[in-house]
């Protein structure tokens, strides 16, 4: 009896080892099969994880699974108020524009209708404001002049000596009675030294501030994607400021030889769209849901703009899908100024289809870059643009942080995502579209001065690399998708 009870447990023992591990093996396949977003992925993880069990599923489970999305979307249904990046649909209706919009953009703007929650609205005026020296002083008088609400996120609130003027004003906009919300990414942040960070003295001064999903031990939660990477400044006065600078000294070019960078000032009724964005970003990371204000906001220009909000919620592929969208709208030329380029399949086959065609296809990127390895890796995917006849230059330091995205004459697309799949993918970014020939023509107009002053990159540059530089390039163009 007792040999009998032996072998029957080691029996069991042994099948259900098979069970568990041919079972294990099979989920993981199935999984793959049915959630890869390409055959190639597919096929990678299904043989990995049939071939090589119990290590395959285990990896699997390890680098395979987006847990971006899965805990996006968690995070979303959990908060009663959403993290926005809401979108009508692709059978949502069109609308009608031709009271100020150009007939070539209408195929654009239907794409955005369904891709973005916003219409486009006309009647914007559109400042160009370059660095933190012509950025900043504005800023901080539509903090000094605001007398019901201020509302501010970005990324990097630094406490040198400009993030403390900053915190300075909107205390004293607090202490006369305005409304004042300050958001603040709970990883950004910790570009800060311990005892100097920004949220805790924002609160010393009386303002309002919180942090976007920051890391804590209790629960434990450190997550590094999800990052809301929106850079917005809003206030009654209805004007508000976008694009890609974060609040610190490293922006002020002229005194520091810091990083360049572009800032717009809004005004017009766009700026009710980018309230609500806020408003959006500030009930989900504090819970208290408020009302976007009804003041009617008057037409201050000739710009018809739209807000376009990303973020991995729910189409994580919506502002890559309006980017290539608008480049295959291009008649003339596309031009690009971007610090961190690492576009998607889709982008460059647009912006291989729109070098064919006979386009100008310009890319400016930083000669150094304050993220080598990005850089690195970005350098490995220009041979397929280049050899299509895409045009790369290198911009010489300062280091540029400038996100520009310009079609023809009359379209634009600024703010704060990169085109890399951080932005793209990751983060919780704001992005604006201005459709105007006086505005477009100023950026195109910048992004010409700087490729005149820039070095071209040709396919005989990329081919002289030597093999340790190949190989490290190489090496990082295997973790693009998570740079």
């Amino acid at each position: 009896m007792t040999g009998i009870s032996a072998e029957f447990v080691d029996a069991l023992q042994f099948w259900a080892t098979v069970i568990i591990v041919v079972g294990s093996a099979l989920a993981a396949a199935i999984h793959a099969l049915l959630t890869r977003e390409t055959p190639s992925g597919a096929f990678g993880w299904i043989g990995v994880s049939l071939l090589f069990p119990p290590v395959g599923p285990l990896l699997y489970y390890m680098f395979g699974i987006n847990r971006v999305r899965i805990r996006a979307r968690r995070l979303d249904r959990a908060s009663r108020h959403g993290l926005g990046a809401h979108q009508p649909g692709a059978n949502a209706p069109l609308r009608d524009y031709s009271a100020f919009l150009d007939p070539r953009r209408y195929g654009l703007a239907a794409a955005g209708d369904r891709l973005s929650a916003w219409p486009i609205v006309p009647g914007n005026d559109v400042a160009v404001l370059h660095n933190g020296e012509a950025a900043y002083p504005p800023m901080l008088e539509a903090i000094e002049r605001a007398t019901r609400f201020v509302y501010m996120t970005t990324y990097i609130l630094e406490t040198n000596t400009v993030g403390r003027r900053f915190i300075t004003a909107l205390g004293r906009a607090a202490a006369r009675g305005v409304d004042v919300r300050v958001l603040i990414d709970g990883v950004g942040e910790y570009y800060a030294w311990p005892g100097r960070r920004a949220v805790a003295l924002l609160r010393r001064e009386g303002v309002q501030a919180a942090r976007f999903l920051p890391p804590r031990l209790i629960p434990p939660s450190l997550q590094l994607n999800l990052r809301n990477h929106r850079k917005i400044l809003v206030t009654d006065a209805g004007v508000a400021f976008t694009g890609g600078m974060n609040i610190g000294d490293r922006h002020m070019v002229t005194e520091t030889g810091g990083t360049a960078d572009l800032q717009f000032r809004l005004a017009g009724p766009v700026v009710r769209q980018i309230e609500a964005v806020f408003l959006s970003d500030w009930a989900f990371a504090t819970g208290r849901q408020s009302g976007v204000s009804r003041r009617r906001i008057a037409a201050n220009g000739s710009a018809a703009c739209r807000t376009v909000e990303n973020g991995p919620t729910r189409d994580t592929e919506r502002l890559a899908t309006l980017l290539a969208t608008a480049v295959t709208s291009a008649r003339e030329r596309v031009l690009i100024m971007t610090p961190y380029f690492l576009p998607g399949p889709a982008l460059i086959g647009a912006l291989q289809a729109a070098a064919l065609r006979g386009l100008d296809v310009s890319i400016v990127l930083p000669e150094r870059n304050n993220l080598p390895f990005v850089a690195w890796a970005a350098r490995h995917g220009l041979g397929e643009l280049l050899a299509r006849g895409v045009r790369i230059y290198h911009r010489p330091p300062p280091f540029a942080h400038t996100k520009l995205f310009v079609v023809d004459d009359d379209y634009a697309l600024v703010g704060s995502p990169n085109l890399d799949p951080r932005s793209l993918r990751l983060n919780f970014e704001l992005a604006v579209e201005i459709f105007d020939t006086a505005a477009v023509a100023r950026l195109a107009e910048h992004l010409r001065d700087t490729r005149a002053d820039s070095r071209r990159y040709t396919l005989a540059d990329l081919r002289r690399r030597r093999w340790p530089a190949r190989l490290r390039d190489s090496f990082f163009w295997l973790f693009s998708p998570y740079l």
